[in-house]
């Protein structure tokens, strides 16, 4: 099941202009050298970013207008924290910045609604699984099932978790008479997490040595093989392995 289009009060989202990399980040430049302009820019060329992103929480918030406006707060604080130094795109790190920004705004404002259409899909489903046990003695697959309502595997979780009761992370899951055990105290904050990691991380490449940040950022960001890195870098495939592996060993020492 394809996507749907984003619409958005006010916003011609057909009109959004992207900009290159290289004009993006002659823009961080001025920006860094105190030009409004290029701030201004930077935010109206990333708005598909925050477009882009919305597509997967179209069915997790009534009101797309207001997460559009959370997503360029969470744009905006990319922008003003992000530095050339970092060695990776920008939209790397501004969908993290982004995603944050929206999950916790769902997270803090958002009551559970269903729409009529995934409910409708998901007892659609239920009765095809059931008839399919009745004549096959199995449950259908996953592909099974995703083939008979032309829907993704992400469609499917969707609309068997609109089944599942909500539940209070206030519900007591522990209590020995004295101390109760809440279901929020067992949550973990993975943004805040998300966040220390990535700091942990940025902190750690920037004291390795320049080589072992080269071949790490070539490796795990632009995902290429070590063959490939050798060939780029023109040395062997095992000077490339010896190096990742001393990088890695130094940044766990730094973060752990």
């Amino acid at each position: 099941m394809a996507k749907n289009k984003v619409e958005l009060t006010g916003v011609d989202t057909s009109k959004l202009k992207t900009i290159k990399t290289s004009e993006m980040n002659e823009l961080f430049v001025e920006l860094r050298n105190g030009s409004k302009l290029a701030k201004e820019r930077l935010v109206k060329g990333n708005l598909k970013l925050v477009l882009s992103i919305l597509q997967k929480y179209q069915n997790r918030c009534d009101n797309l207008d207001d997460l559009f406006q959370i997503g360029t707060i969470g744009l905006i604080k990319a922008i003003d924290n992000f530095d050339l130094s970092f060695g990776v795109k920008f939209s790397t790190y501004a969908v993290f910045m982004i995603e944050g920004e929206i999950k916790r705004y769902i997270r803090d404002n958002n009551q559970v609604r269903i729409s009529r259409t995934i409910k409708e899909l998901s007892y659609k489903i239920v009765n095809y699984r059931e008839e399919y046990l009745k004549k096959n003695y199995i449950y259908p697959s996953t592909d099974e099932i995703c083939n008979q309502f032309n829907i993704t595997p992400y469609d499917l979780n969707i609309a068997l978790s609109s089944l599942s009761e909500p539940v209070s992370i206030f519900e007591p899951i522990y209590n020995d008479g004295n101390d109760t055990i809440l279901l929020l105290d067992q949550l973990e904050d993975k943004n805040i997490d998300d966040l220390n990691n990535m700091l942990a991380l940025k902190e750690a490449l920037s004291k390795i040595k320049d080589r072992e940040k080269q071949i790490i950022i070539k490796r795990y960001l632009d995902g290429l093989s070590q063959s490939e890195i050798a060939e780029q870098l023109n040395i062997s495939q095992a000077q490339v392995s010896r190096i990742e592996n001393s990088a890695l060993n130094s940044i766990k020492k730094l973060i752990l």
